[in-house]
């Protein structure tokens, strides 16, 4: 009941207020719940690099944005534990009847589901330790408003982090400097970026906040 009250009250900004812009670059189409198969994510170590890199603990709240299949989701819900919190968030209905059966199957009691839109995540305000956004942004059709209002669901220390490929957002990656540039355009600061087996890890935090009208899309 909390959690709804709150995700509600992250819904209060009227769309046309906004009035940030769309992104100077193709979106890629959503065409899957998986990216690559999990033994090979596994075998990559791609999870456990950001969880270290990130910091997720026990008893964190963590939004698995893009959840699809569930790979980040089955995982991160042992690390925060009972006293944590996974919110398993996507914008595909079907994704998430999928996800709740895997999760039912596998007795996980700490995680929530939310149904998103392409231009706001509609997750509980200032709620969140760190948002993931795991071979996904490439995917979102309106990354400025989507990035504006999940940056009001984090923890003043919250952070958020995108797995991505060093390509152009129509082959489903995206160039990093390209990332960078859109991420910090709505308000956030780079904290790092890292290098993995596939792909790159980009790290923000929130940095001063900025009126939407000021907002500029970057050049691809």
């Amino acid at each position: 009941m909390i959690l709804s009250l709150l995700a509600a009250a992250a819904l209060a900004v009227p769309e046309a207020r906004l009035a940030l812009p769309r992104p100077d670059r193709q979106i890629a189409r959503i065409v899957s719940p998986h990216w690559d198969d999990e033994a090979a994510r596994d075998r990559a170590g791609e999870a456990d690099a950001v969880i270290r890199i990130v910091g997720i603990k026990p008893g964190q709240t963590v939004a698995d944005i893009g959840a699809g299949a569930g790979y980040y989701t089955v995982r991160l819900s042992p690390l925060v534990g009972p006293q944590g919190r996974v919110i398993a968030q996507d914008i595909v209905p079907r994704y998430l009847r999928d996800l709740r059966v895997r999760i039912r199957k596998a007795g996980l009691t700490n995680i929530s589901f939310v149904q998103g839109r392409a231009a706001d995540p509609r997750l509980p305000l200032a709620s969140l330790d760190a948002a993931l956004l795991i071979h996904m942004y490439h995917e979102i059709d309106q990354p400025y408003a989507l990035l504006w209002r999940l940056r009001k669901s984090l923890k003043p220390d919250g952070r958020i982090a995108i797995v991505d490929l060093e390509r152009d957002s129509q082959y489903h990656g995206m160039p990093r400097a390209l990332l960078v540039c859109e991420v910090k355009a709505v308000g956030y600061e780079l904290v790092s970026i890292t290098d993995l087996k596939q792909g790159y890890l980009a790290v923000f935090r929130p940095g001063p906040e900025k009126d939407p009208k000021t907002v500029k899309a970057c050049r691809s």
